[in-house]
């Protein structure tokens, strides 16, 4: 066949194929045009799910009436003018290929008036026919309409959904949206009646997203989010963590924005899981608000027809960043950390023991036969001091008096041992219920982790070297990567295009899958541009140690060493959640006990 010419309308309607999905596309592609435009408040019409109509309006700059047919040509935009300009975008569109790609698919009617200009203008076209621009009364703003959507292309209007669900998928965008611009005044109606409205507020020290996080995700959410602010090397990371209390079954409440645009991205998400990996229940998915802020010259927005996706000049960096600010964020949600204040104790309140007070050693002896460095060994036989003296379970410790003057910490003080396994405390404003094997072995486990940080990264020459079977891009990445491999532990050298040779590993992981661990190494190295793989394997390992090391069921505890254990819980990173992710408390107030007994009703 010879070579033709695709007519414009075509060519429209091909490029729609890849930009417009369904009417949740078209209401992206029109409301990121309003943001760009200064718009401050948005109102998007629907009928049908948005099949039949979609109609936004803005408060924004507006249009002159000599730019409207511009306005839907190809590649015509006032976002960017020069390659620099591509390299650096700080707007949410920049191709010029929305407005014509919608206009082609739909009965399309664009109406403006330029902040400037003394009246506004309309452009009506249908199936790509443009007809001629005409006065029209119009306020400050536009107003794009997009009735019949898919009209002229049927194969495309029969894979639509029920109204229902493209009605959902606008909802959940424009929920998206109001997380990233809390300032913005979002209404939504369909088929005539109020949907949502997010009223948009203007900053005030931030008190105004907390507001619109409560619209969003709700009240539970808010509840249990973790504000999160770190810095380095340039990229800032900001927003808003769960605590491990508080997951989901599925990945519905994951939200990331770069530079104010919401993407989707594998290696943010991998580093966010890994910051979640030993403090969430197997199975369950974390919920996150997310805001990376960098030079734009240091991401790649023009990689996905729809700009869902974003390409990073070093995502090593990116990786490393958003892993330490939701690991550091989460190492600080300590177990009592959430409950109410402490409130100082009158003189008719006992205080039962003092901070620091000890665990018996023979709770914290492995029991496993595993050999770890000799001071990591010490250091987890040492984790408590010698056993209290106490011989009655319910017996006051000497150095302190029946009643004195402080103040009620966090998980508050012990009163009794349930059935050998829970610790019952008395709180400022209720009862705090703590499961004491698992809340031992997280604290075992963090100061086993600190203890052999403290040692530095050992590493064991094999006796006989390993040649290792890999794929050729893995080949390249351990070539290449020698001097980050060599930092965790590995001494890897390539030896033809499809294998390596492993010379030293990890001291503390040599009796482990030396194979299998290179091969996961390299491959995160692939594909993220970094691994946890070496922590991750090391940390399983002190992990069992902390398990076997834990106090038991069915140990009978002094209420100095239940207190012991309360204090050094408030004092430990990650205490809330066991080292499987289970919580290790739990609290109940005293308007939460009232109403188990109907008490004032």
């Amino acid at each position: 066949m010879p070579i033709r010419q695709l007519p414009e309308t075509l060519i429209n309607q091909i490029a729609a194929g890849e930009v417009v999905e369904r009417p949740a596309s078209v209401v992206k592609e029109l409301v990121e045009n309003a943001l760009d435009a200064g718009a401050h408040r948005i109102e998007i019409e629907l009928q049908d799910g948005g099949t039949r109509l979609i109609r936004v309006r803005d408060d924004g700059g507006g249009i002159p009436a000599d730019e409207l047919p511009l306005a839907i040509q190809r590649h015509a935009t006032s976002k960017i003018a020069s390659l620099d300009d591509l390299e650096a975008v700080g707007t949410l569109g920049f191709r010029g290929e929305a407005l014509p790609s919608i206009a082609s698919v739909s009965r399309f009617s664009l109406g403006s008036r330029h902040r400037d200009a003394d009246h506004g203008a309309e452009l009506a076209i249908e199936g790509g026919r443009i007809g001629e621009v005409v006065p029209k009364a119009h306020p400050t703003g536009t107003t794009v309409e997009v009735r019949d959507l898919f009209f002229n292309t049927p194969a495309r209007r029969k894979f639509l959904r029920a109204e229902r669900t493209e009605l959902g998928h606008i909802e959940e965008w424009l929920r998206s949206l109001a997380l990233a611009r809390p300032d913005i005044e979002l209404r939504l109606s369909h088929n005539g009646k109020p949907s949502r409205r997010y009223r948009g507020e203007p900053n005030d020290a931030g008190l105004f997203a907390q507001g619109r996080l409560q619209e969003t995700l709700g009240a539970e959410f808010l509840a249990h989010a973790l504000h999160l602010q770190h810095e380095a090397g340039g990229i800032e990371v900001s927003g808003w963590a769960a605590d491990p209390t508080y997951n989901r079954a599925s990945a519905d409440q994951q939200y990331v924005y770069v530079n104010g645009r919401s993407i989707r991205d594998r290696t943010i998400a991998h580093a966010v899981k890994q910051a979640y990996a030993d403090v969430l229940y197997h199975g369950r998915q974390p919920a996150y608000v997310l805001f990376l802020a960098l030079d734009p010259r240091r991401v790649d927005v023009n990689v996905h027809p729809a700009k869902h996706e974003v390409r990073f000049r070093d995502a090593r960096l990116i990786h490393d960043a958003v892993y330490h600010a939701v690991a550091a964020t989460l190492a600080e949600a300590r177990a009592g950390r959430e409950a109410v204040a402490p409130m100082t104790v009158t003189g008719d309140r006992p205080a039962f023991a003092p901070a620091g007070m000890s665990l018996p050693q023979s709770f914290a002896q492995s029991g496993l036969g595993l050999r770890v460095a000799e001071q990591a060994t010490q250091a987890w036989q040492s984790l408590y001091a010698a056993p209290s003296e106490q011989s009655s379970s319910m017996a006051m410790p000497a150095a302190m008096p029946m009643e004195a003057p402080g103040e009620i910490p966090p998980l508050g003080y012990a009163v009794a041992q349930l059935h050998g396994i829970y610790i019952l405390a008395e709180a400022r404003d209720g009862l705090v219920v703590v499961d004491m094997h698992a809340a031992h072995e997280r604290i075992g486990y963090e100061r086993l982790k600190t203890a052999h940080d403290g040692l530095g990264l050992r590493t064991q020459p094999l006796l006989v070297p390993i040649t290792l079977a890999v794929a050729e891009r893995e080949a390249e990445v351990a070539e290449q990567e020698a001097a980050t491999l060599q930092s965790l532990g590995f001494e890897l050298t390539r030896s033809g295009p499809g294998s390596v040779v492993i010379r030293s590993v990890p001291a503390l992981l040599a009796n482990g899958d030396t194979e299998g661990l290179v091969r996961d190494v390299l491959a995160d190295l692939r594909e993220h541009g970094a691994s946890r793989r070496v922590a991750e394997t090391r940390d399983e390992l002190l992990s069992t140690m902390a398990c076997h090391g834990a106090v038991r069921a069915n140990r009978r505890l002094t209420i100095p060493e239940m207190n012991a254990l309360l204090r050094d819980m408030e004092a430990t990173e990650r205490s809330g959640q066991c080292n499987h992710g289970r919580p290790t408390w739990a609290h109940f107030t005293l308007a939460d006990i009232d109403r188990w007994f109907l008490r004032g009703r």
